[in-house]
């Protein structure tokens, strides 16, 4: 029987402002959409912190039995320098400042956001679709819109009239946002503006002369709005109503506002039953900004080639540090917090170890179920990683009593033990073992220096003492001394 009949999962939805026991749509069945990246730089750490949460929820939500189908996608077109449907598309302003083709930066930066996200052992989604390859599924949605009176044209752009809809829906919904609000505090529109509404945001824009990404439209060439591409992707890939919307707080408005109306002006009904919203990430208290310089890429933090690093970290030793806030909340990033959790996060790895080689007993002084149960009701109660963290060092202390001979843990409760440490730890936290990794160095260390005696062997059977000594020497170049002996050779390591 999958886990989810047993666990009663409640998420934090965006869109009532509480948290909300979760069913999905189809029993067994999670759909999840969230905004990837729009590829024209580097991955931002604000971002990376915002798809390392989501891979933790995707993670839990198929260790407790569901069919997940995780949708995110690459932004490779339409996204302006200035949301409010102005300037440039980014991708195309940095492939005409480097001189090269649009899709070489795509790709360049498509790229690079895969090895980062690999790097921080981010799973990746079940389909990843791009804004480019769904143009005809944009054009669609935008005649459909236009037919149903919720869009109009200009000039060769096609916009979605914000106040029409609000005659019949409910524009704001989502960010708590009043209309009348925010037409009367803003200015008016200027003489050059095609909109009926300073509100309104764009479908389908009409590409000029220099404009490189163009396609062809009913209406011209162009390229899609940015909003609309989300839109296009989530119903092709989860369908016109889905269980999970997520991304980064930045998007709750205009980006997923704008998703809303036009899935409702579209097909008629909202399209998400939960909006999920990580929250920011800030730099030593302070608001991370490429222009001031407090800024730190996610691959610096592994060199430690910053100013605001002593040293360089591993990966999971980062991701343990984001796991360490609950992801509702603002996270601040410094080389000292970072200090802290690398203690932390060896503590729990050598525990994990101890674990591993722990002596059981005939009968048990902790209770292994009712902890068992303390760390799934964290999870559960909207995948609060902190509460699962503090958990998992009760553990910590549970396992070292036992080492020192202060408690007792039966066979069944140390295997009961070890099976949950390392599904939270691993399968759902999404750390890494490292000192797994270093016992796999040792092993093919030991394995290739065998290997190497018996070559060495081989060569003095066959008197080429020459290569016999080359492979003395050079072993010991590289700080391996070979001891021969009566009973065969031995080595070690200086």
């Amino acid at each position: 029987m999958a886990l989810y009949t047993k666990q009663a999962l409640s998420i934090y939805n965006s869109l009532t402002g509480k948290k909300e026991q979760f069913t999905p749509i189809h029993e067994g069945n999670v759909g999840m959409y969230v905004c990837g990246p729009t590829v024209y730089s580097n991955v931002h750490l604000g971002n990376v912190r915002t798809f390392i949460s989501f891979d933790m929820i995707y993670r839990y939500l198929k260790h407790l039995g569901y069919k997940v189908r995780y949708v995110r996608n690459i932004t490779d077109a339409g996204h302006l320098t200035d949301d409010a449907d102005e300037g440039e598309d980014k991708i195309a302003k940095k492939a005409r400042l480097e001189q090269i083709e649009p899709m070489e930066v795509v790709q360049e930066y498509t790229v690079d956001f895969h090895n980062i996200l690999q790097k921080f052992n981010c799973l990746p989604p079940s389909i990843e679709p791009t804004a480019t390859g769904h143009i005809i599924e944009q054009i669609t949605i935008i005649e459909e819109i236009l037919e149903k009176g919720y869009a109009y044209v200009e000039n060769g752009s096609v916009y979605f009239d914000v106040v029409k809809f609000n005659e019949d829906f409910e524009y704001g919904i989502l960010s708590g946002r009043n209309l009348e609000d925010m037409i009367a505090n803003t200015r008016e529109l200027t003489a050059q503006s095609e909109k009926k509404n300073a509100q309104d945001f764009a479908l389908w824009k009409k590409a000029g002369p220099e404009h490189i990404m163009r396609w062809p439209s009913p209406w011209g060439d162009g390229f899609p709005g940015w909003h609309l591409e989300c839109t296009a992707m989530s119903t092709k890939y989860l369908g016109e109503e889905f269980d999970i919307h997520g991304g980064g707080l930045d998007l709750k408005f205009p980006h997923h506002e704008a998703e809303i109306a036009q899935n409702e002006a579209y097909c008629g009904k909202s399209p998400v039953r939960f909006w999920m919203h990580a929250n920011m990430l800030t730099l030593n208290g302070k608001k991370m900004s490429k222009s001031t310089g407090n800024n730190i890429f996610p691959a610096e933090i592994i060199s430690g080639n910053s100013e605001f690093l002593s040293k360089g970290y591993l990966p999971s030793v980062a991701r343990f540090f984001i796991m360490q806030a609950h992801y509702r909340s603002v996270l601040d990033f410094s080389d000292e917090a970072l200090l802290a959790s690398e203690k932390g996060f060896h503590r729990l790895m050598e525990a994990i170890s101890t674990l591993n080689v722990l002596k059981p007993s005939g009968k048990s002084s902790i209770d292994i179920n009712a902890w068992k149960q303390e760390a799934y009701a964290a999870m559960d109660d909207d995948f609060n990683t902190p509460i699962l963290i503090a958990q998992l060092f009760e553990a910590v202390r549970f396992i070292n009593q036992a080492k020192d001979g202060k408690a007792t843990l039966t066979t069944d409760d140390i295997e009961d033990l070890k099976n949950t440490i390392n599904a939270f730890v691993f399968d759902i936290l999404g750390l890494e073992d490292v000192n797994a990794s270093a016992d796999d160095n040792v092993d093919k260390l030991n394995g290739t220096v065998e290997m190497l005696i018996r070559l060495r062997k081989q060569a003095r059977a066959n008197k080429d003492f020459a290569l016999s000594d080359k492979i003395r020497d050079e072993l010991l170049d590289l700080g391996i001394q070979l001891k021969d002996g009566r009973e065969g050779t031995t080595f070690s390591i200086n």
